[in-house]
């Protein structure tokens, strides 16, 4: 018998109930079952073809054991489609399509030869056929990813849906198999051959499974849908989208155009979203500032709404969370933009008092702070700081024209978005105006390098996670090169994003930087790389600038490990207090390297 476990197949013997279930290594995803269950659909990785070792010398082959580098002569491009010539081990292999007896230990058949690695499978539901993603760019490296629509029926009939340099995810049929759903966005080559100064709309489409122009459902609605589900009826499309700092349901009906209806409402975030078959009721994770998540239950309209767990109530019972409620600030920036943020008050808040501000700018830069617990943050308000996260321009959850406010000018309008957030909260709020700090990971710590050296006198102390501070080398050396040829509007030879980079490069302009500045990174980080913390760490220490540069050995884009977490937040804490705080007694960790 086969079943899906933790994003695994497994088979066991159904004569054998205590007998072991072995993983079955071939599989690639646990599949989707046929409405009617007999069959499973899946995708299988295929074995990699063996390649003659065709360049290296005989000296090579006798000392290749002696060497533990890499060695490159020619940088393996397949446009052509084929395979570099020396076995690749971090090459992922393709996958095809199988189908294979729900109930039974045989081997999937192979229905597929298509030399792509196809996903997102969805039965039809008449059971004669899967619709399914596939880019069938994959194995061109100078092509950016792109997800097409094809249409598989058991006579080996390939149908392909779209070819027009969209991108398109998320595709399933209407129950009465009508419709095909789907979502739309711009593919990454279709913005950069353009040269579009946006990356589009994400729209909810549906289109006749029998053929027939798409009909856009969400043209007028000036969000990101996400998660699409047909109801069983197939009269509605219920969907998640981000508004704000909150996330929510929402539906659609394709066949009445009466625009998109919200299904759930409140200061909150809505997470790990499933309904019963037949569509009454909901389960789903709460997201809230002062309380880690637990699961809840509620009907299909959001009432009736009951939460079923208490995970963290030992945790409540040894740590005091923060009594006073986090705060939704609403203000408008220097050109009259409004911007939504929100405000985590100091443990044992006093009206009377004068407090610290520390800034925190989200990562992305396309997504939001918004309503969830983030123990790193509570951790400052514990510790006598007002805590601010502004959802600047760039941020998602706002419209198109917001979420693409910086395309070409990372920094400018977000930085003035952030500084004024920070005016706003000291005009009405106890916060000391000499004591406001800046951190983020990401593109927070890139926003954290722009704020500090393009407004040297605004910022005390800054804490830069993971930031890049020189976009000519940063493209050259990140694995997401796209980025910059999307937001830059192309690579550095070209003179117009050549310019744009060279403006936006906070090394290139860390002249006169007055905050004192940890830098926080992972070694092995390839999609923001350690040169860009380590190029503006240099610049601060040459001008006598307080600095440091904390590097986590063996560790990638996001800090893991729980001790590592530890020592971050530990040392972060120390730094905010030897340098937020009049009393400059609490020393700071030594040791560059953990």
């Amino acid at each position: 018998m086969r079943f899906s476990h933790q994003d695994a197949v497994w088979l066991t013997d159904p004569e054998r109930p205590d007998g072991p279930a072995v993983r079955d290594e071939s599989v690639a995803s646990p599949g989707v079952q046929s409405p009617d269950g007999q069959w499973t659909a899946l995708t299988q990785d295929m074995p990699k073809p063996e390649l003659p070792e065709s360049n290296l010398s005989e000296f090579e082959r006798r000392h290749e054991e002696r060497f533990r580098g890499d060695a490159f002569d020619w940088y393996p491009f397949r446009r052509d489609g084929q395979r570099f010539p020396l076995p690749d081990a971090s090459e992922q292999a393709l996958t095809e399509i199988f189908i294979a007896a729900t109930e039974g230990s045989e081997r999937p058949r192979q229905l597929t030869q298509l030399g792509l690695r196809p996903s997102n499978l969805r039965w039809r539901p008449d059971g004669n056929g899967l619709l399914f993603t596939a880019d069938e760019a994959v194995l061109d490296e100078l092509a950016y990813g792109r997800s097409d629509l094809f249409l598989l029926t058991f006579k080996g009939e390939l149908t392909r849906l779209t070819n027009d340099g969209y991108t398109y995810s998320s595709a399933g049929f209407s129950p009465d198999g009508r419709w095909i759903s789907y979502t739309r966005a711009f593919g990454t080559n279709m913005i950069i051959d353009r040269k579009l100064k946006h990356g589009g709309p994400r729209d909810l489409y549906v289109q006749p499974a029998d053929g027939g122009e798409p009909l856009n459902l969400t043209e007028d609605w000036d969000l990101d849908p996400g998660s699409p589900m047909w109801a069983p009826d197939s009269q509605h499309i219920y969907f998640i989208a981000g508004i704000g700092g909150a996330r929510h349901l929402f539906r659609v009906a394709p066949n009445d155009g009466g625009g998109v209806e919200q299904v759930t409402t409140g200061h909150r975030r809505i997470n790990g979203l499933d309904i019963d078959k037949y569509f009454q009721r909901m389960t789903y994770t709460v997201g809230e500032f002062e309380r880690p998540s637990d699961i809840y239950v509620a009907d299909i309209d959001g009432g009736n709404e009951k939460r079923l767990t208490d995970i963290h109530a030992d945790f409540f019972t040894e740590v005091e969370v923060a009594t006073h409620p986090s705060e939704q600030i609403l203000y408008k920036s220097y050109d009259g933009t409004p911007v939504e943020g929100f405000l985590l008050y100091p443990f044992g808040y006093d009206p009377q008092g004068r407090y610290p501000l520390i800034v925190v700018n989200h990562g992305g830069p396309h997504s939001a702070s918004g309503y969830g617990f983030n123990f790193k943050n509570m951790l400052f308000a514990a510790n006598g700081y007002f805590v601010f996260l502004p959802n600047f321009r760039s941020s998602t959850g706002y419209g198109d024209a917001f979420k693409w406010g910086t395309w070409g000018a990372w920094g400018t309008n977000d930085g003035e978005d952030v500084l004024s957030g920070i005016d706003h909260l000291i005009a009405r709020y106890p916060i000391d105006r000499e004591h406001v700090g800046t951190t983020g990971h990401s593109y927070g710590g890139i926003l954290t390098n722009w704020l500090i050296t393009r407004y040297p006198d605004r910022f005390e102390a800054a804490i830069s996670g993971a930031g890049a501070s020189n976009w000519t080398s940063n493209y050259a050396l990140s694995d997401v090169a796209r980025t910059k040829e999307l937001e830059f509007l192309g690579p550095p030879w070209d003179p117009e994003a050549r310019e744009i980079m060279i403006e936006q490069s906070a090394y290139l302009h860390s002249g006169g930087v007055q905050a004192a500045t940890l830098f926080v990174h992972g070694e092995e980080d390839y999609r923001v790389p350690l040169e860009g913390s380590i190029q503006l760490y240099t610049s601060l220490k040459k001008q006598r600038v307080p600095t440091k540069l904390i590097i986590y050995e063996g560790m990638a884009h996001g800090i893991r490990g729980h001790w590592n977490n530890v020592h971050r937040m530990v040392n972060e804490l120390r730094w905010w207090d030897t340098y937020m705080k009049s009393a400059n007694t609490v020393p700071v960790s030594d040791g560059e390297n953990h």
